[in-house]
């Protein structure tokens, strides 16, 4: 019995042995000849890891609001291009002063915009590069539009530069960080508790929507909305944060930034065309702001723009005078708009100058400040702001920058 027992255990041990050797054998062959079979393996990895990254993309896309739904991230798309070759084709320059306006034409370079400069003294253009696009309807003045929204709230009493605005439970900003910083929320708080009917007065009264030029050939009209624009594209609040519903043109920008270089006289804009219009040039008033107390309150936060907040490409290239601006950012119909508005507010005189860009994604209010600081680069190594006290340079038949006050 014994025996037996031994003989089949041998048999069942030498039957396993068979199957796991058989096993291993086919495990091997299959490695060996089933390139096939790794390949499909490969395929099923290379797949989950495309739906991985498909699946990180979409993350980054998707929030989620307190409700728990899913709010996919809106990606604007663009038709316009941000730059352009002839931009300067047409332009009448006979009566503009040189040295500037080859400053303005070498910043601008091949960017799809317009550069305007100005003697805010006296409402003399010194420069137009593009003409066409300056004097054109213009666009949504964006952010730029905070200047007036400033003055208003200033003047009304609501705010001075050093009061704290609530703007959420735990969140306070003053006027001069506001602006640096190009806030949309402060200016929306202010916009609202003006209301429509003085945002639209102070706005009418600092040059929009009327034409900034006297006599200028060519020059549209900017856009002023008679009501307000409806609660859902914003309302006053938009209107007073980002310009929308509005139309400014690069000349009516620059007069009114004029007006507050100047301390409150908004001049009509004059662009002499012929060197016997600037040896009779003559300015011409179109009405005195009562700004000058509230100027020096607005300019803090407009100097701070360029030394830290959403102006600062400015320096990339000129910090060697002070220059104090205002930067904006929109978009509309697939065109992005990219504004700079500013002067520079040097020992012997200031210039005022306006940089307006429209095209795609390139084109923001930043780069429109660096432009603008290309051009301050190359007037000063062309010794333009280095007169002698008292006098102002001379760069053609009549002097480009009026005296600083």
């Amino acid at each position: 019995m014994k025996k037996g027992l031994v003989v089949e255990i041998v048999l069942v041990v030498a039957v396993v042995l068979a199957l796991v050797t058989a096993g291993s054998a086919r495990s091997a062959a299959s490695k060996s000849t089933s390139p096939k079979s790794s390949a499909s393996t490969k395929v099923t990895e290379s797949t989950s890891a495309q739906k991985k990254m498909r699946a990180k993309r979409h993350s980054r896309r998707t929030r989620r609001s307190a409700n728990g739904r899913r709010h996919r991230r809106y990606y604007e798309r663009f038709y316009l291009s941000s730059y352009a070759d002839d931009v300067t084709a047409g332009d009448k320059t006979a009566g503009e002063d040189p040295i500037v306006r080859a400053a303005a034409v070498e910043a601008l370079g091949n960017m799809n915009g317009t550069v305007v400069a100005i003697d805010p003294t006296s409402g003399r253009v010194l420069a137009m590069v593009n003409q066409k696009l300056a004097l054109s309807e213009g666009a949504q003045p964006c952010s730029t539009i905070k200047l007036v929204t400033s003055l208003a709230a200033l003047n009304e009493g609501i705010i001075d530069k050093d009061t704290e605005v609530p703007l959420s439970r735990r969140w306070k900003m003053t006027l001069t960080h506001a602006i640096a910083t190009s806030n949309n929320t402060y200016f929306e708080v202010l916009g609202r508790k003006l209301g429509f009917e003085k945002v639209a007065y102070y706005a009418r009264q600092l040059g929009l929507g009327e034409l900034a030029g006297y006599n200028i050939e060519g020059e549209h009209l900017g856009a002023y909305p008679d009501e307000v624009i409806s609660a859902k594209d914003g309302g006053v609040g938009k209107m007073s944060s980002y310009g929308e519903g509005i139309s400014m043109t690069p000349l009516q920008l620059g007069a009114l930034v004029s007006a507050i270089a100047n301390g409150g006289t908004l001049y009509y804009m004059q662009h002499p065309t012929a060197p016997e219009q600037v040896a009779n040039f003559k300015p011409r008033i179109k009405r005195q702001l009562a700004i000058t107390d509230l100027v020096p309150q607005l300019t803090e936060g407009m100097a701070g723009t360029v030394e830290y907040g959403t102006g600062r490409s400015v320096r990339y290239n000129f910090s060697e005078e002070q220059v104090l601006g205002k930067t904006g950012t929109c978009s509309k119909d697939g065109t992005r708009f990219g504004w700079f508005a500013s002067y520079a507010n040097t020992h012997y005189g200031r210039i005022v100058t306006v940089v307006f860009l429209h095209g795609g994604r390139p084109t923001f209010g930043p780069k429109a400040a660096e432009i603008a600081g290309r051009m301050y680069r190359n007037l000063y190594d062309h010794s333009f702001f280095a007169a002698a006290p008292g006098t102002t340079p001379d760069h053609s038949e009549d002097s480009a920058v009026g005296a600083s006050h």
